[in-house]
């Protein structure tokens, strides 16, 4: 059975799929992009401009974020381990944003933090739906039920071109791991990250008012200062 046909089941996620996030008065804001985009970095940045301007915040990462998530992070990246199927692929990041949501983004949201996430649901419907192949209807549904149909309220998009990103992501491998394999994903070929890079940007296309897509082959500070200054609007909504 595909992953449609198991979503079009009329009891699955009978109940389930009407639950809403209960009006979170901070902000949330997600980084998205393909390897090596530049997008933690600038997570990273803009993290040190808000908290020198004294902004509740936190930061964290998909997947990842819980203990939990965290073990689900391990075998998703599965370095040189025992193959994962698509659809199960789809279910384990759906596993791990749940807990993720639940434990740390919705009360953060509820405390009137900015959230500042490294990736979200848009990774995996472009990762996984665009460059896996997989029905994207199917994978928006398995997201928002995981997400309780949590939505950001800006989104960065990095785009940068695959050969780009994949020269990028190869440097920073070896100057963290040394010889150590790439994971899944950086395993991947260069037409499967060309499949991403499109999804992304259909996706951006579709959402223009949460979206924002930047030049992420410019230079570092150059691309900061644009990220702080859509920051600042968007707090000043």
């Amino acid at each position: 059975m595909t992953l449609q046909r198991a979503l079009d089941s009329p009891s699955l996620f009978k109940d389930t799929l009407t639950i809403q996030a209960k009006s979170p008065m901070g902000l949330f804001i997600t980084f998205e992009g393909i390897e090596g985009c530049g997008k933690t970095t600038q997570v990273r940045l803009a993290a040190g401009y808000l908290q020198q301007k004294g902004t509740p915040l936190v930061v964290t990462q998909e997947p990842g974020g819980t203990p939990l998530s965290n073990k689900i992070r391990q075998i998703l990246l599965n370095r040189g381990g025992y193959p994962i199927g698509a659809n199960a692929e789809v279910l384990l990041f759906a596993a791990a944003r749940a807990q993720h949501v639940e434990d740390i983004i919705l009360p953060a949201l509820r405390e009137n933090k900015v959230v500042l996430c490294d990736r979200y649901s848009d990774a995996t419907i472009a990762y996984q739906g665009y460059g896996r192949g997989i029905d994207t209807d199917a994978v928006r549904r398995v997201i928002d039920f995981a997400s309780r149909s949590l939505i950001p309220d800006l989104t960065f998009l990095f785009d940068v071109p695959v050969e780009l990103g994949l020269k990028r992501a190869l440097r920073r491998i070896s100057k963290k791991r040394g010889p150590a394999p790439e994971d899944r994903f950086e395993q991947e070929a260069g037409e499967f990250h060309q499949r991403i890079r499109k999804g992304y940007l259909e996706l951006a296309g579709q959402e223009p008012g949460r979206f924002r897509v930047l030049d992420g082959s410019r230079e570092i500070e150059e691309i900061h200062r644009d990220v702080c200054a859509l920051i600042d609007a968007a707090l000043k909504r």
